[in-house]
């Protein structure tokens, strides 16, 4: 079956693209607002924000605003990302018209009052604290931090001095410079009726007015070798090297490889490190990107006694990964890089998101049918020639544990 895409720039620069999916009875929608943590003044400000946006909107108080999502089924996500703050909903489809209009008024019409303010505070100072307890994830937004150029790898939570020093008045502030028609990206997925749809948006969101965003300012990135010392029983270690950028040709091979090293439990990293060695209760790699630069993050958990030999031979696996490509490996590796997009194209509110993605980084959308014809299309030698081109020799790492460990082996590479 075709893949029905439409699209639609309005005059306040507020951008609506879509897929109609007739198979489904759903609809989703993701609304891409510029206003991520690279924005972030202070750091943390679009955390609490995506809680605040939830305290009340037009007439409706706190009680009444979340009573009314509960009742049209609202399957709910407001959370910060790099260059955007995404508001999201999945309902079904025959509600669709009625959501639009709720977020309508938490986008348009926020409350935004003093007293609802402390209270997101908290919840965001929570998450910033429970980090604590979740070592990985832990590990995961350092090495972004240091890995890509300040600001656009910032803890999305901020940090403690920055939660402490914000101001509900600051933070009306920023969010009423930053929440504008122009630079956001409304992307839907699902049940709709596209004439319909677009009348609905341009109802909702027409007359909404604001001003560019602003383009975000950038220091280089710190990279490195880096390590927290912490008494743990544990030992965490995460590693970044460059990696091809979705506007690349070779991304697809780029993603190829990742299933290479990191693909299941036959994939390198597993067999080596886990398998044959048991040296790590968890050891994985995922190729991240954002506009304009990628990485494959690396992360193995193991203790501290066998911390030093797990770096070693996971940078040995990351170094050999162009050596002995087997055909199998490359056709295992299509067809989970293939099953995800296809689980992808069974949700809506997953093809919502990735469509607004989709537009903020390449400025179209691509169809399941592209990129599964594209991935089909990557040869062993593009991914031999993908992988000598980004080999993992300049690592950024960073460790946690109660000694630092003998980074040597790091260094033999760069």
């Amino acid at each position: 079956m075709a893949e029905e895409f439409y699209s639609h720039r309005f005059d306040n620069g507020m951008t609506l693209v879509a897929q109609r999916m007739s198979q489904v009875a759903s609809a989703a929608f993701t609304i891409a607002l510029p206003m991520g943590t690279s924005m972030d003044s202070p750091p943390g400000s679009a955390a609490i924000a995506s809680h605040w946006l939830l305290r009340g909107a037009g007439d409706r108080d706190t009680r009444q605003l979340n009573d009314a999502l509960d009742s049209l089924g609202c399957q709910h996500d407001e959370h910060p990302q790099i260059a955007h703050m995404a508001v999201a909903s999945a309902q079904l489809g025959k509600v669709l018209p009625e959501s639009l209009a709720i977020f309508a008024d938490m986008i348009r019409r926020p409350r935004l009052e003093d007293g609802t303010f402390e209270p997101c505070r908290d919840l965001v100072t929570q998450a910033l604290e429970g980090l604590e307890d979740e070592p990985m994830r832990k590990c995961n937004i350092m090495i972004r931090e240091r890995f890509y150029p300040h600001p656009l790898g910032r803890n999305p939570l901020g940090d403690k001095e920055s939660l402490a020093a914000m101001t509900p008045e600051g933070l009306r502030q920023h969010i009423a410079r930053h929440f504008s028609p122009r630079g956001c990206i409304m992307a839907v997925a699902g049940q709709f009726d596209w004439e319909k749809l677009r009348g609905d948006v341009e109802r909702l969101f027409g007359s909404w007015q604001g001003q560019e965003p602003p383009a975000i300012q950038t220091r280089p990135a710190v990279r490195g070798l880096h390590h927290l010392t912490k008494a743990t029983a544990q030992a965490q270690i995460t590693l970044a090297f460059d990696s091809a950028t979705i506007q690349d040709e070779r991304y697809y091979a780029a993603r190829i490889s990742e299933m290479i090293l990191s693909g299941g439990m036959s994939a390198r990293l597993f067999t080596e490190v886990r398998e044959k060695r048991a040296l790590v209760y968890s050891v994985m790699a995922r190729y991240h990107y954002i506009k304009g630069h990628a990485g494959i993050f690396v992360y193995a958990g193991t203790t501290p006694e066998k911390a030093q030999e797990t770096l070693e031979v996971t940078v040995g696996e990351l170094r050999n990964l162009g050596k002995n490509i087997l055909p199998q490996e490359i056709s295992r590796s299509k067809t989970q890089v293939k099953s995800s997009l296809i689980m992808q194209g069974e949700s809506t509110s997953a093809r919502s998101d990735a469509m607004a993605a989709d537009w903020y980084h390449l400025g179209r959308l691509r169809s399941l049918a592209e990129m599964s014809s594209a991935i089909d299309a990557v040869t062993m030698e593009q991914v031999e020639q993908y992988i000598a081109a980004f080999p993992a020799n300049k690592l950024t790492a960073l460790t946690i544990g109660p000694a630092p460990l003998n980074t040597d082996v790091l260094k033999r590479g760069s």
